[in-house]
């Protein structure tokens, strides 16, 4: 069936005309109304355009224009802390560009989940310690790291972590690493000085950032003796160790104390590592402290170097006994006291000398006060009081028991001993350009400089120093050997400290060489060479030894060879027993005490001391003794050189 169409109802019906006509008339004015208002509107809008573009422009604030404007120079601005160069310009420390990471503990919401995130990126922080510092909700500011790196800075800043931010900082870098930790020290985190000569020279260093610290340590020289001391040290199995090279002037070209820590990481260092052997360790010297006696005596006047002592027979005194490590059993010159090491011959040396004779060279040549050397933490030395310094005593100190001391103290003594007589303050300031020679104070005679270097030759030559024999460097030194005071007071059995103190070259040294070696043991790789003994001159003589044989050429010290070294070898030839010179009356068998000799000497020998001492000769010997003339005269053309003169400079010289 088809579907029938029907019309809709609306258009059943024709519309009127005139109602179309109407709407279309509406339609028109509405349309009309639209355009002018738009036109209006936007010719106002023109108007306006034109009139705060063209006809009164508003112009920008000078200041924000110029604080938008890109800044194309380089220029950094000056770090916090100047650097630290060696004596040759190599660099020590040095600030650098670093970031410093922090948070706003109330912008985050997952402290736990955020820690983890950053532990992973940043393994060396505690994700505890993270987690705690960033659920610290009522702080606004808390520190996670100090020193960030660059790859560090990125990684953080990928992981894109709300409260988590940058803060621009200085950083302390150290390139050598653990080569002179313990000179350098270190910094807290704020970039303050906390040890070492960051810490002592602390307001220089940031007063002036533009300006270098040149230090007078040769870091080649400091290389050398940290590899031969650490060498020593893991032979022998020893807890600790300390090498230390000085130049004639007490300029420190090299100072090693190990074990030691990589500067960088000072905060996370074992404490055992952060303790300087070199200026804060208190150690008896052993028979280096034979240095001291023998200068001491020749400077009185009261005893030559050709006097012979009594050496036939141990000593004892109070209960104890003096013994010699290898007795001879006959009357030694003081040559061969030095050079085989005697106790007792250094003991009746000390005994004619007497204690204020001897307490008065020791508080002269330092050992009395901490090192005036420029590093916080030097070690004030251990002695008897005055009250309780009698004959036993005066004896133990003379062979160095009973006193202790650290070694920066002993080696800067020992230079005073063979560079002329001149005790210089050890610093470790580089010698400036231009800058006038430094001056010391003469503490002895020249000539009894002389004869010190003569038998510490003999010690190398003939004696118990022979290890340290470097073939045509015309070494001279001494060893030392020196029992460990356990707590309760007594001396530790089978435990001893090794050292040997070297100079070089004798007929004219340039620099001394100290090497200690803390608790040696015998041990199976050493024990052919040195039979089972833990004495200086198997242990430390060996390692003073290498370290001249590979610094001499290096600063310029040519060995000698031949006829050359003939004529060395015998000019500074005393013997061992040298003869009386004529005319003259040497102490021996049948004259064993001078004039002037103090009563412990006649004591210690069984003998009633003279009812009227001569008082003017012992007078006499103690002026000489304390004999202190500011002023040395250095050889212009050589820093490390102290001219043989014994003219001394005016009494207002002061010591650089």
């Amino acid at each position: 069936m088809a579907l029938e169409h029907k019309p809709h109802p609306a258009t059943a019906q024709d519309i009127a005309p005139a109602d179309i006509r109407r709407w279309r008339r509406r339609f028109r004015g509405r349309t009309s109304l639209g355009i002018v208002g738009f036109a209006t509107l936007y010719g106002v809008l023109a108007i306006k355009l034109i009139d705060a573009t063209i006809i009164r422009p508003v112009l920008p604030n000078p200041a924000v224009l110029a604080a938008q404007r890109p800044d194309f120079r380089t220029m950094l601005p000056s770090p916090d802390r100047a650097p630290i160069l060696d004596r040759r310009g190599r660099l020590l420390a040095v600030s650098l560009p670093g970031a410093a990471l922090y948070a706003d503990p109330q912008q985050i919401t997952h402290p736990g989940r955020d820690a983890r995130r950053l532990a992973n990126v940043l393994p060396m922080l505690n994700r505890a310690t993270l987690a705690r510092r960033l659920g610290q909700a009522r702080e606004r500011f808390v520190y996670l790291d100090r020193s960030l790196t660059a790859g560090q800075e990125v990684a953080v800043n990928r992981l894109g972590m709300p409260g988590i931010y940058f803060q621009p900082t200085w950083v302390r870098h150290y390139p050598q690493g653990d080569l002179a930790a313990h000179i350098l020290g270190g910094v807290t985190p704020d970039q303050r000085g906390i040890a070492g000569v960051e810490a002592y020279f602390n307001q220089r260093l940031v007063r002036a950032t533009n300006r270098p610290l040149r230090l007078s340590i040769d870091l080649r020289i400091e290389d050398i003796v940290h590899q031969a001391v650490a060498r020593a040290m893991r032979d022998y199995h020893a807890r600790g160790a300390c090498g230390i090279v000085e130049s004639m002037t007490g300029r420190i070209v090299a100072m090693v104390s190990l074990p030691d820590y990589n500067a960088n990481n000072l905060h996370r260092a074992p404490q055992d590592t952060l303790f300087d052997r070199c200026i804060s360790g208190d150690y008896e010297p052993g028979s280096v402290m034979k240095l001291m006696t023998l200068p001491a005596a020749l400077q009185s006047g009261l005893i030559h170097y050709w006097d012979r002592f009594n050496t036939t027979h141990p000593l004892s005194v109070d209960g104890f006994s003096v013994t010699d490590y290898e007795p001879v059993h006959h009357w030694l010159a003081m040559p061969a006291v030095l050079a085989y090491s005697s106790n007792i011959g250094a003991s009746r040396i000390a005994t004619i000398l007497g204690r204020k004779i001897q307490r008065t060279w020791l508080r002269k040549m330092g050992f009395f006060r901490p090192s005036p050397v420029q590093m916080p933490g030097t070690q004030r030395p251990i002695w008897h009081p005055k009250s309780s310094w009698k004959l036993l005593t005066t004896m133990t100190v003379s062979f160095g028991n009973g006193i202790a001391m650290a070694p920066i103290i002993l080696v800067n003594a020992v230079v005073a001993d063979v560079n002329g007589g001149v005790l210089f303050r050890p610093t470790l300031l580089a010698r400036k350009p231009n800058a006038p020679p430094r001056t010391g104070v003469r503490v002895m005679r020249h000539h009894v400089s002389v004869l010190m270097r003569k038998m510490m030759r003999g010690v190398v030559l003939s004696g118990t120093g022979v290890y340290a024999r470097v073939k045509g460097y015309r070494v001279g030194g001494k060893t030392g050997t020196s029992q460990v005071v356990a707590a309760n007071g007594r001396y530790r059995n089978h435990l001893n400290n090794a050292s040997f103190m070297a100079m070089f070259p004798a007929d004219h040294p340039r620099y001394v060489v100290y090497v200690l070696i803390v608790h040696p043991k015998s041990t199976p790789k050493m024990y052919d060479f040195s039979h089972g003994f833990t004495t200086g001159g198997y242990v430390a003589a060996p390692a003073v030894g290498r370290i001249i044989a590979r610094i001499g050429p290096m600063v310029g010290i040519r060995p000698l060879e031949g006829a050359a070294l003939r004529a060395i070898n015998a000019r500074f030839d005393l013997g061992l027993q040298p003869p009386v010179p004529p005319g003259r009356v040497g102490l021996g068998p049948h004259h064993p005490f001078p004039s002037g000799a103090n009563r412990y000497a006649y004591i210690l020998a069984d003998r009633k001391p003279p009812r009227h001492p001569d008082r003017m000769i012992e007078a006499w010997a103690l002026r000489r003794v304390a004999l202190a003339i500011p002023g040395a005269h250095v050889a212009a053309d050589d820093p490390n050189r102290v001219a043989t003169s014994d003219r001394s400079i005016s009494e207002n010289s002061t010591i650089n």
